[in-house]
């Protein structure tokens, strides 16, 4: 199994490794090295840099065996996110998802789906759900998609992370970020908020195993109405873990145009959302569904296609829908603050929450905000 990864990344040429947030941007001279001399041994520049970089000690053997060169890609794209199935061991009343339903493609089709990812440059992927962990081909998918070269985060509830077979393969496979959701300080709020007993106990027994791995783990605190008076209690046990942590407060209607997602918020923990300024949706990243239907990202699911079926030639369109989405228009049409930079919402999300009837001041500045 490969050490490194070299890679295009949109202009630039990058040497990543697994695991790991330091990487090397390389010219396209020493990239090209690599790529037209896979069965030269590993040149001296690289062990130079792999030593100074990350502290190892590249083995002498051929470029093949020792870094996955990526191909050069036509489409353009470096990230992805990938939702393996809607389906949750939790019941949360703020996810967005709303009906979580265990259905998805079937494993030669979603290698077929990785495959087309990388072929469009995908380098970084994002697994996610539902529950990624709760799949019953995530240990396959994760490995395969490892396989095509791809750095691998994981976004999770981390209820399964105590399971030896996944913690073995995160060790031997290191994703680049795990990333978890933390519902509460307390048994009491935690199984509050996921409606399930016994929830928190699991997640603090994951979460054990995981930095017993020494894995690069991030958390996400989720303050709803119900565990919103934790909020300082979770802020203490992420600092008492030594974990990088963001807190989340502003909910989302579900992806349905369901308003009950957006009621379970704690009214003063909402906070101001920073102007949008535009993002590359549909242009440098993209979303697939549990389905292998693609769309610009999470929220923007309007006009998707199936990238299996129409394979990676698809994305060629992915960039006029995503124009067409962000456009201002509806019951956005008129608006100053869009007009002049400090508008909170992207268009695709402000139209989630006019159809599902959600309180003006949850997304516009016009209601409060």
């Amino acid at each position: 199994m490969f050490d490194l990864i070299a890679s295009p990344f949109l202009q630039d040429y990058l040497i990543c490794r697994p695991g790991s947030a330091k990487g090397l941007k390389v010219p396209f001279h020493l990239y090209e090295e690599l790529r037209q001399s896979e069965r030269e041994p590993v040149p001296d520049w690289l062990r130079d840099s792999a030593w100074k970089q990350w502290g190892m000690v590249l083995p002498d053997r051929p470029v093949q065996d020792a870094v996955m060169v990526r191909q050069p890609s036509d489409y353009g794209y470096c990230r992805a996110s990938y939702e393996l199935n809607l389906g949750c061991n939790y019941d949360c009343e703020h996810c967005y998802l709303g009906l979580k339903k265990f259905s998805g493609l079937k494993w030669q089709k979603r290698k077929q789906l990785l495959r087309s990812m990388q072929r469009a440059g995908v380098l970084w992927l994002q697994l996610t759900g539902g529950e990624p962990l709760i799949d019953r081909q995530f240990k396959e998918t994760y490995d395969y998609a490892f396989r095509l070269g791809m750095m691998l985060s994981i976004s999770s509830n981390g209820s399964r992370l105590h399971d030896p077979r996944i913690l073995n393969l995160l060790r031997a496979r290191r994703p680049y970020r795990l990333t978890l959701s933390v519902y509460g300080a307390s048994a009491k709020r935690y199984d509050a908020v996921t409606k399930r007993r016994g929830s928190f106990k699991l997640f603090e027994k994951g979460l054990t195993a995981a930095q017993a791995a020494d894995l690069p783990i991030s958390l996400n605190l989720i303050v709803t109405d119900t565990n919103a008076d934790e909020t300082e209690d979770m802020r203490a046990f992420a600092r008492d873990r030594g974990l990088p942590h963001n807190v989340f407060s502003n909910m989302a209607p579900t992806i349905y145009g369901g308003v009950e997602t957006v009621l379970t918020q704690s009214e003063e923990h909402l906070k101001t959302r920073k102007p949008f300024t535009g993002c590359n949706a549909g242009h440098t990243f993209f979303h697939a569904d549990p389905h292998g239907l693609v769309s610009i990202c999470k929220v923007g699911r309007d006009h998707q296609f199936s990238l299996v079926k129409e394979g990676t030639a698809g994305l060629r369109k992915l960039g006029g829908i995503a124009d067409s989405l962000q456009l201002r228009t509806g019951g956005c049409s008129g608006c100053l603050f869009g007009q002049n930079g400090t508008c909170g919402t992207c268009r695709p999300l402000a139209k989630l929450y006019q159809e599902s009837g959600a309180p003006l001041k949850n997304y516009c500045r016009h209601g409060g905000f």
